[in-house]
């Protein structure tokens, strides 16, 4: 759903306060990929650990390779673990090597790969943890898709070295399955990472589609501006001037002049009033609507339950409120969630929001806003209407409702 005029217009600062953390924060969905990606790589690792270690046992290795080989393993694993995590908040700008988030996972594979390749024979399960630690790093992305082909192709090699030589002497089904995991785990995991790439690129086009929508509705809003006013102020100054031309040598047509110029002052006055209530008389469903793309575009979990008679309630009133309390969500809260309700009962509209409690909330759990608004404009808004404000603080979560009469009111509202 777009966003509508009044809306971005109103909504510009809130669009810019949140546009910052949506660049890092990124909505839920997404967040739930990267950790199903991240945990099918980590456990990809983890099975090729499991499996070298079952099969040296089956194979009736000595007990003390086979723990150095567990051991290293568990290590390796845990090392790789921290390159993988860093990845999520990623960037273009990224050094290819951050020495020490990646270093660690480097020597640590070169010292497991040489362990593990002693014990096995397998050339494979020897250039694995190195190469494994080599994908994760900040490849920008041409340049690691030719370094994983060259890996992939190198363990490819080593796959048909080690059939050929080490395979045909054990025979066992275990080794076979190690070369083939082995050959696969690089490929799997720059292809999880190469998804995940693409999941926050097209993230980061939404948020930025939404900013954009409301930056364009800034520009519209200012070119109407500039054109009403500009209209009115040039007439305005041709009016003066012909007066104080006409004053020394008619005066009643001076006067006329001047009367015209008041006269031009009331329409642009006016015209400027107009400007405003057509951008201010936003449908109260859009209201709602365009409060959640916003909130579901700084990555906040957002729904909305909207009466099917919303349209009748006092936009004048609720609409301000409906922008500010959204506002002070982007500013002060967690960003994970927020519930926003419309509905009418017993001769009474309610507009309740809640969300989660963010870092910059006051003693009582309340988020404190420094701009002069906030809570105390939508007490004014609500008295105004003959309403009342109620606000629910708890320990994770802020609620505000607002009530206003139904009797009378209409899409416009009486404000």
């Amino acid at each position: 759903m777009s966003i509508q005029p009044g809306y971005a217009a109103a909504s510009a600062g809130a669009v810019t306060a949140a546009s910052a953390a949506a660049e890092v924060r990124l909505t839920r969905s997404v967040s739930a990929t990267w950790w199903y990606m991240a945990v099918a790589i980590v456990a990809f690792e983890l099975i090729i650990v499991v499996v070298s270690v079952d099969t040296l046992v089956r194979d009736d290795v000595g007990a003390l390779e086979v723990a150095a080989v567990a051991v290293g393993g568990l290590l390796w694993w845990l090392a790789t673990l921290v390159p993988v995590a860093d990845y999520r908040r990623r960037t273009a700008a990224a050094p290819l090597l951050v020495w020490r988030r990646h270093l660690p996972a480097l020597l640590i594979g070169l010292a497991y790969g040489l362990a593990v390749g002693l014990v096995t024979d397998l050339w494979v399960l020897g250039a694995l943890p190195v190469i494994q630690a080599a994908m994760l790093l900040n490849w920008p992305p041409g340049v690691r898709f030719r370094v994983v082909l060259a890996a992939t192709a190198l363990l490819v090699a080593l796959a048909l070295i080690d059939s050929a030589v080490v395979l045909e002497e054990t025979g066992g089904a275990g080794w076979a399955q190690l070369v083939f995991l082995g050959a696969a785990l690089p490929a799997v995991t720059v292809s999880s990472l190469w998804w995940w790439d693409v999941l926050v690129a097209l993230d980061r086009a939404r948020a930025s589609e939404a900013r954009l929508a409301a930056t364009q509705e800034r520009l519209r809003v200012a070119t109407d501006v500039h054109d009403l006013q500009g209209h009115h102020l040039q007439v305005i100054a041709l009016q003066l001037e012909l007066s104080e031309r006409l004053m020394p040598h008619d005066p009643e047509a001076g006067q006329e002049q001047l009367r015209a110029a008041r006269v031009s002052v009331d329409a642009a006055r006016q015209g400027t009033r107009d400007l405003a209530t057509r951008f201010r008389s936003v449908p109260l469903p859009d209201e709602l609507a365009n409060a959640v793309d916003l909130l579901r575009a700084a990555g906040t979990d957002a729904e909305a339950t909207v009466d099917p008679d919303a349209a009748s309630a006092p936009a004048t009133a609720l609409g301000p409120v409906i922008r500010e309390t959204t506002t002070n969500v982007l500013r002060h809260g967690d960003g994970r969630r927020a519930r926003l309700s419309l509905t009418r009962a017993d001769g009474v509209w309610r507009y309740e929001i809640s969300n989660d409690v963010g870092a910059a909330v006051d003693d009582g759990g309340v988020a404190e806003d420094r701009s002069g608004a906030g809570l105390d404009g939508i007490a004014r808004r609500a008295a105004e209407a003959g309403g009342a404000l109620d606000v629910r603080r708890g320990d994770e979560t802020f609620t505000v409702v607002v009530t206003v009469p139904a009797d009378g009111a209409d899409a416009d509202g009486a404000g």
